[in-house]
């Protein structure tokens, strides 16, 4: 069953996500909107098909992906606030 609206970037960069320490697949999936254990199916399909898989259909709508990136970007932009605020937590008990 191919899961239809997310390439092959996204699917490989939700699986980065979800493979930084302390960072749960669920937690993941849930940020960036995706159905429950979609990452697992996506490591599974990586593992088995390598280069093959997740080769996309190229029939997305453009408020799809406006959606998508817009999600990423903000995943990304999480993950950089929350390092941010262990750097602060981390100097200030320095100090």
């Amino acid at each position: 069953m191919a899961h239809k609206g997310f390439d092959r970037a996204f699917k490989l960069e939700a699986i980065g996500m979800a493979s930084e320490a302390g960072i749960k697949a669920s937690e993941v999936e849930r940020r960036l909107g995706i159905s429950k254990g979609m990452i697992s199916r996506w490591k599974r399909q990586l593992r088995e098909e390598d280069d093959d898989a997740f080769p996309g259909t190229g029939h997305v709508r453009p408020s799809e992906v406006e959606l998508r990136d817009l999600r990423r970007e903000n995943e990304r932009l999480r993950r950089e606030r929350d390092i941010l605020k262990k750097a602060v937590v981390i100097f200030s008990e320095k100090g």
